[in-house]
């Protein structure tokens, strides 16, 4: 099986902005295993679109589902934000849960390295299947 972080292919893609609702906690891996675990209970799993985003100016991680009409934010204890559109540097990964999830940390680090990095957004997880995640680092330009 080929290493996925020696393997990578990266492209680039533009986004739109992405109305979220979203929980925020640390930057520690056992906090945001907790915080996905509440969320994804309290928001439900069918039909949602879930992402991870990360500041690392703040050092804050926030859990996030795309909006859908009828969602209730205080209901929810989630609050409303926004995942800014424009130029990502995309890789994905494939692999099983929770192995694939290891690979995360070290492929943004190796995308980091390798463009130039707009501060002022966050790096974007998209969860597109449970086997499947889109890494999104914001680049200049």
């Amino acid at each position: 099986m080929p290493d996925p972080l020696t393997d990578l292919r990266p492209s680039t893609v533009r986004l739109e902005d992405i109305a979220v609702l979203y929980r925020s906690c640390a930057d520690e891996v056992p906090a945001m295993q907790a915080a996905w675990a509440s969320f994804e209970r309290a928001v439900g799993l069918h039909g949602r679109r879930f992402y991870g985003i990360f500041d690392p100016v703040a050092h804050e991680y926030r859990v996030c589902v795309k909006t859908r009409d009828g969602d209730d934010a205080a209901a929810l204890e989630a609050r409303e934000g926004v995942i800014p559109g424009g130029r990502y540097l995309r890789v994905i990964l494939t692999g099983e849960p929770p192995g694939v999830y290891e690979l995360i940390g070290p492929t943004f680090q190796r995308m980091e390295a390798a463009s130039s990095v707009d501060p002022a957004r966050p790096f974007v997880e998209f969860y597109k299947r449970r086997d499947r995640i889109e890494l999104l680092v914001p680049i200049s330009g």
